[in-house]
């Protein structure tokens, strides 16, 4: 692969938080700055729809604290009860249409609950933070 030099005037702002990324990382601001790019550039969204990647490609534009919001995020109880109800009920094949579209709704909101949550421990991890599975397990609703 081919690499091409660039030269860039960051603000200071950029320079500090990248080079405080370098050092909780280990690795020169340099590495920590490709590596950033290609989380954002490279297209680890694809075969998604694309308000989901847009979604998750602008998460990289948030705060740390609202990143591990996100990271502790949980599905409301109601909402678990309810699709393990109709997961038990559907073992059974007893879903009447109206369940079986319900079950695919909550499935489908459990999905992308779960990619924003990784994303966000994705780019924390990054940042050069360590994350716990306590740290994505956050009190329910």
């Amino acid at each position: 692969m081919a690499e091409y030099p660039v030269t860039l005037q960051l603000p200071e702002h950029l320079y500090e938080r990248l080079h405080e990324m370098a050092e909780a990382a280990s690795q020169p601001v340099e590495a920590v700055a490709i590596q950033y790019l290609e989380s954002t550039l490279d297209g680890d969204f694809v075969g998604l729809p694309s308000d989901e990647q847009q979604e998750l490609m602008a998460l990289n534009r948030l705060s740390d604290d609202a990143l591990w919001t996100i990271a502790g995020e949980q599905m409301p109880h109601s909402q678990l009860d309810r699709m393990s109800l109709l997961l038990a009920l559907n073992k059974r094949s007893t879903l009447t249409d109206a369940e079986t579209a319900e079950l695919d709704v909550l499935l489908a909101r459990g999905d992308r609950l779960m990619l924003r949550k990784a994303e966000a421990a994705a780019i924390l991890t990054r940042r050069g933070y360590q994350i716990s599975r306590n740290d994505l397990a956050a009190n329910h609703d």
